[in-house]
């Protein structure tokens, strides 16, 4: 536009910042969504003895991510929030351990249907649902349908 042009130097300044912001905020919804699938799968004792070494790193990260998210609380202004340098190197170690740990959980996964091939027709949810209460047979009944056709 040609009213920028006394202004250019600013606007483009602030064009990048608020680039930079949007990237921080799309890693910040991924390391989230990865945090969501995996806390519950992690914090549950069942899966934890069964993965330990995952379980150890999930919960050192998780740790840091519930940090993060306290200093991010106490800060108000979402520009100021994003250029925060602990946050963005934060973020990128936390994508990355919460991946592995998805792909040992996949992995795991995929050896328990191995073994019990019907596993193959229930969702990761569902059948991390049976293992994790798979010694109390009242808890996982709803899950029959899924495993054995006409129950």
């Amino acid at each position: 536009m040609r009213y920028v042009t006394p202004f250019k130097s600013i606007v483009t300044e602030k064009i990048g910042l608020l680039a930079d912001v949007q990237d921080i905020i799309e890693k910040w919804l991924k390391v989230q969504n990865l945090w969501t699938n995996l806390v519950s799968v992690f914090t549950s004792r069942d899966i934890a003895k069964q993965m330990p070494q995952e379980s150890k790193l999930f919960m050192k990260m998780d740790k840091l991510w519930i940090k993060n998210m306290e200093r991010v609380n106490e800060q108000k202004n979402v520009v100021q929030c994003c250029t925060n340098d602990v946050l963005k190197g934060s973020l990128g170690t936390l994508q990355e351990n919460f991946e592995v740990c998805q792909k040992k959980l996949e992995s795991y996964l995929e050896n328990k249907r191995n073994i019990f091939p019907r596993f193959y027709f229930c969702s990761n949810d569902g059948l991390l649902k049976i293992l994790s209460v798979g010694s109390d047979p009242n808890a996982v009944q709803d899950d029959f349908e899924q495993l054995f056709d006409a129950i």
